[in-house]
């Protein structure tokens, strides 16, 4: 095997096994913990009505408010959140871009300053610094990137963010429902199902982490399995007293 052969061989074998998680998470992250928020918040609001020996119809209303008003409560406040974050950021943008008009040659300098700081020779940091400045909306975007630490071309949408935190909680919410939604007239049930769902969130969550899917299922079910129980406790002490 000749040296380039072997080279692009050893090359493609790193390019194979040199992959990453998404540290971000995606989307994945996200719509998980809003189903997995859904969960959690409509189980132990659930299980705390039904503490207080409430009628299977309270029940059912109860869960159906939680799904509407978390979904909806969840929805607007990403919604407002996203939109607030996008406004800063498109603030500061304007405000980089009329520096680049304003002072071009300083805004310059700051740049091959910021890659001096990062080990480039001064004249090499000068002379990149020089080729990137020549096109003002690129050089928007390094600054961007170096100073603010974001990406102009890839700003969160606040109806995106909205309409999927409004989706993945009512999913999640849905799940301690579902069974009276189909005739059943225990409690049980509906818990059962619910701690399926919180397992099976965590372990999907494991696919972003280094941790073990059996692992962060276990977590996730125990922890919504307390608040459950804790909110439980909560309705039988309240139901007792009233």
């Amino acid at each position: 095997m000749s040296v380039i052969e072997t080279g692009a061989t050893l090359h493609e074998a790193h390019r194979d096994n040199h992959t990453h998680r998404d540290v971000n998470g995606g989307w994945l992250r996200p719509a998980v913990f809003g189903a997995m928020d859904g969960l959690v918040s409509n189980l132990a609001l659930m299980t705390g009505v039904a503490g207080g020996a409430v009628s299977q119809q309270t029940i059912v209303i109860t869960g159906l408010a939680g799904l509407a008003a978390g979904a909806f409560s969840m929805a607007a406040g990403e919604y407002t959140s996203v939109a607030s974050q996008r406004e800063l950021v498109q603030a500061e943008l304007e405000v980089e871009r009329r520096e680049l008009l304003g002072h071009p040659v300083d805004e310059m300098e700051e740049l091959a300053a910021l890659y001096v700081a990062r080990g480039v020779e001064p004249g090499l940091a000068r002379e990149v610094a020089v080729q990137l400045s020549r096109d003002p909306e690129q050089a928007l975007e390094i600054h961007a990137r170096e100073e603010l630490g974001i990406d102009p071309d890839d700003l969160p949408s606040p109806a995106v963010a909205a309409v999927s935190s409004f989706a993945s909680f009512a999913l999640g919410a849905l799940l301690p429902v579902l069974p009276y939604l189909l005739g059943a007239t225990a409690l049980w049930p509906a818990v059962l199902l619910a701690l399926a769902g919180l397992f099976g969130c965590g372990a999907i969550v494991a696919k972003v982490t280094a941790r073990s899917w059996w692992f962060s299922g276990l977590r996730q079910l125990v922890l919504g399995g307390a608040a459950a129980a804790l909110t439980y406790g909560i309705g039988v002490l309240v139901g007792a007293a009233v």
